[in-house]
């Protein structure tokens, strides 16, 4: 996987502040996203939009129409669990990717250059504590993403490897 920069560089800080406001979450979500589904794929995984923070492919099944839906989004590795934050910048509503592995809880996942399946579960309790924790270590923008959802409480998704 390519190198990551330190999260203490003043490039990543200001990466960071740029993406917690509401115009860096709107592109992260609207442009980063889309970049990123040709640029992870084409670099094995090696390269994506953020430059700083590692991001798979995750591809769900409609919870609706049933129709295959990729999306690219920062994980955090947790053993050989991936952990995902489902923000959608800080939105009042769940993010669809989120959804869909509600109401199809298994999924295909594109990382480090590799597709396996993975089994999506809700973090509770202390393990969702601690996986937060993790991820505000890596991406601070999450406690601002957390105060603009209001009283939605965001889910932190654990994938858990099938095979």
């Amino acid at each position: 996987m390519g190198k990551k920069l330190q999260n203490d560089s003043g490039f990543i800080k200001l990466l960071s502040w740029f993406g917690s406001t509401k115009a860096g979450a709107w592109t992260i979500i609207n442009l980063g996203t889309r970049v990123d589904r040709w640029l992870i794929k084409f670099t094995d995984g090696r390269f994506n939009s953020t430059f700083a923070w590692p991001c798979l492919l995750l591809t769900t099944k409609g919870a609706k129409s049933g129709r295959s839906r990729t999306v690219a989004l920062v994980y955090i590795a947790d053993g050989d669990n991936l952990v995902l934050i489902a923000s959608k910048g800080g939105s009042l509503r769940d993010p669809s990717w989120y959804l869909n592995l509600m109401a199809n809880p298994e999924a295909q996942v594109f990382v480090n250059g590799r597709n396996a399946t993975y089994q999506a579960s809700d973090a509770e309790g202390d393990e969702r504590d601690r996986l937060w924790r993790k991820a505000l270590e890596m991406y601070s923008g999450y406690e601002k993403y957390q105060r603009r959802a209001g009283d939605r409480k965001i889910p932190v998704v654990v994938l858990r490897p099938i095979n």
